[in-house]
């Protein structure tokens, strides 16, 4: 009996763990079935974590390779400097290494296949730059990257390479073009600019639009031709061929002017030089943007229509406009942001905020449909008027200092980005044609620039423009870093593939030839080097020189500098007269409010740098003491008063016009001009104007 009952608990025991472990098996299945979809997911965001952090050391090898390409070049430039080699520039040396890198990277390294790759055929009208997949009832979003022909399916890994290094186009313009820019701007020689402004303007407007016609007509004719014979691959119209002609009419001549700076070339050919490409580039910006506007009506966009083309006149003179009253308005913001506050106690936040305004500018006039170049480049030179003298001495050597920096690091990047993109760039068409068609072309249309103007402004100019001069600003048409970002901003069809790439192509020779030759050019034309502007400027031997050359340019800014001095100046700047001085008596209090204290200690002293551009106009007198002496247009003098103590000649009364301290009266405003260091001034009693 008692071994009946224990057989009978042994067994219930054993039916109980067994239902037990049923129940336990059965719950277990059911919760792997419950959260088997979230362990997927768990997994599968492991995975994108993987290829994210995988994604981020491959960006951040792609930028060390940059880093490294400026680390070389300058370490190059110091050994080049150093051993005083002139005949390649840091830019032309940042492309070599640029090419070599590309060289390497398109053909010495190979990303293995990634075997989940998967290629399917879908039929669509284009190409959405979206694209929703659904996988298992789970949606994915793909964005377009690029066109990849054919032959390069299989090879998606090598492309995802390549394109790893190809930057977004709008890097360019909105980050590395700016400061570079900006800096042309700001560190203009206002003096030397404005001295030659009349055909710095000529040359920048007239001659890019000659320019540009001049190689559109040209390379239209040969994209004519090259359809004759059958080596056209895709449709180029001619507003194709005329963007073509904008693009590369932008001048950027760095070399040479680093060489001009270097050598200390002649001011007057490196001013010429320097102020067109610092407008031309801004010219063609909105020049190409225009004949992109382009828009007939009809469904041909591509024929000749008058009020089309008077649309996209119309166009251009509204956005170069716009654009410059808003980089001017923005550097009169910051003057008086600059001037009414205390900022220049706190010498880091005032540096701050002129670097944050001035960029600023750039993308605000892109933000509201106008081109960002010309409102940076003028917002630069208003900052360098007004703003700058605002600023603490700190403040102002940071600024230089800063955007200086700024420029050289972005200018060698773009030109080393070029070199790697002559093998990175999955798109290039190169047509041996065509590119003879646009280095002939090139070299017409710059010539077409260059003599034809230079004719119709000695007609005009008593400083003459020397033949030799004009050879010069012949050769030293480099193309670079503006006509490589208008190149590459819209690569989608056939026409600006084989645009992009024959731009490579010209930028490249014009800076290792072009560039390279600069010093044995200047040999050849016998152009003078050594020369020291203030010196020059100042020189008495040239006295006659350099009064007709202010006769030339003070008539154009005449207005323009009185208005400037007496009203600006005083309401933007510590400097100038008070408007107390100036204003009508009704405006008191407005005067008053707008006059900083500063403006009354700096009263009799002259702060302006353009000053001695007007010295020749007819509406300033120079007075000593009791003397007033007159200029007329002539450039003759005629003095009135007392006589000079101790019988001075007007020889004397030259050379003290020259060297000496002497008061300009303009329009009831009097103003000291600083005695030049070049000179001593006159020490002999007997020669001495009476005080």
């Amino acid at each position: 009996m008692g071994y009946k009952l224990t057989v009978n608990c042994a067994w219930r025991a054993t039916r109980t763990l067994w239902l037990f472990l049923l129940v336990s098996l059965s719950v277990c299945v059911c919760v792997c079935r419950a959260y088997s979809p979230q362990e997927d997911s768990a997994m599968e965001n492991i995975v994108t974590e993987k290829k994210a952090e995988e994604s981020h050391r491959q960006d951040s090898a792609d930028l060390l390779i940059f880093i490294l390409l400026l680390t070389l070049t300058i370490l190059t430039i110091w050994l080049f400097k150093h051993r005083r080699f002139r005949f390649l520039h840091e830019t032309g040396l940042a492309m070599i290494y640029g090419l070599l890198v590309g060289v390497v990277l398109r053909y010495g390294i190979h990303v293995p296949r990634d075997v989940s790759n998967v290629t399917m055929s879908c039929h669509v009208n284009a190409s959405p730059a979206t694209l929703l997949v659904n996988i298992s009832g789970k949606f994915y979003e793909y964005t377009l990257k690029g066109e990849i022909s054919a032959n390069e399916v299989n090879d998606v890994q090598d492309n995802e390479m390549l394109r790893k290094v190809t930057f977004d186009p709008e890097v360019f313009f909105n980050i590395l073009l700016p400061p570079i820019i900006f800096h042309a701007g700001y560190s203009l020689k206002r003096r030397h600019f404005f001295r030659n402004m009349g055909s710095i303007l000529a040359y920048a407007f007239l001659g890019t639009v000659i320019s540009c016609f001049a190689i559109g007509l040209l390379m239209y004719g040969c994209v004519m031709l090259m359809k004759q014979v059958g080596q056209l691959g895709g449709d180029f119209f001619f507003t194709d061929c005329l963007f073509f002609g904008a693009i590369v009419s932008a001048t950027d001549p760095v070399t040479v002017l680093a060489i001009f700076n270097e050598l200390q070339v002649d001011v007057d050919l490196y001013a010429l030089l320097f102020g067109e490409s610092v407008l031309n580039d801004a010219v063609a910006v909105v020049l190409s943007s225009s004949i992109v506007a382009y828009q007939p009506q009809g469904d041909n966009s591509h024929t000749f229509e008058v009020m089309a083309m008077l649309k996209s006149f119309g166009i251009f003179l509204g956005v170069f406009s716009g654009s410059f009253a808003l980089g001017v308005a923005t550097g009169v913001v910051t003057a008086l942001v600059t001037k009414f506050t205390k900022l220049r106690d706190f010498q880091l936040l005032e540096t701050a905020l002129f670097f944050l305004m001035s960029w600023s500018t750039f993308l605000l006039a892109e933000a509201c449909g106008f081109t960002g170049v010309v409102a940076v480049l003028f917002c630069g030179i208003t900052q360098a008027h007004y703003t700058f003298n605002n600023l603490s001495p700190d403040s102002q050597d940071r600024t230089k200092q800063l955007f200086e920096l700024l420029n050289f690091l972005a200018e060698n990047f773009i030109f080393s980005y070029m070199g790697l993109t002559l093998f990175t760039f999955q798109n290039h068409v190169f047509n041996p044609m065509f590119i003879v068609g646009a280095f002939l072309a090139v070299f017409l249309g710059r010539a077409a620039n260059i003599y034809p103007l230079s004719f119709l402004l000695n007609l005009g100019r008593r400083n003459k423009i020397r033949s030799n001069f004009q050879h010069m600003m012949m050769f030293a048409g480099l193309r670079g870093a503006m006509t490589f970002a208008l190149s590459i901003r819209d690569t989608a069809t056939y026409a600006r593939q084989m645009m992009f790439s024959t731009t490579l192509l010209v930028v490249f020779f014009t800076v290792w030839i072009c560039g390279g030759g600069t010093t044995q050019m200047l040999s050849c034309q016998h152009i003078r080097v050594g020369v020291d502007s203030d010196q020059d400027n100042m020189s008495i031997a040239e006295g006659s020189e350099r009064r007709s050359t202010k006769q030339e340019s003070a008539w154009l800014f005449r207005i323009w500098y009185n208005f400037d001095h007496n009203y600006l100046k005083p309401i933007l700047t510590h400097s100038g007269p008070p408007l107390t001085a100036t204003l009508p008596p009704c405006c008191g209090p407005l005067a008053r409010l707008l006059t900083s204290p500063q403006a009354f200690e700096n009263e009799c002293q002259l702060k302006d740098d353009d000053s001695d551009l007007i010295l020749t106009d007819g509406d300033i007198s120079l007075t000593y003491g009791d003397i007033t002496v007159s200029t007329d247009a002539s450039g003759a003098h005629t003095s009135g008063g007392p006589a000079y103590a101790g019988g001075a000649t007007s020889e004397d009364l030259d050379r003290e016009l020259t060297y000496g301290d002497h008061e300009l009266v303009m329009r009831g405003t009097r103003l000291v001009l600083p005695m030049d260091d070049s000179e001593p001034p006159f020490t002999d009693p007997h020669h001495r104007l009476r005080m």
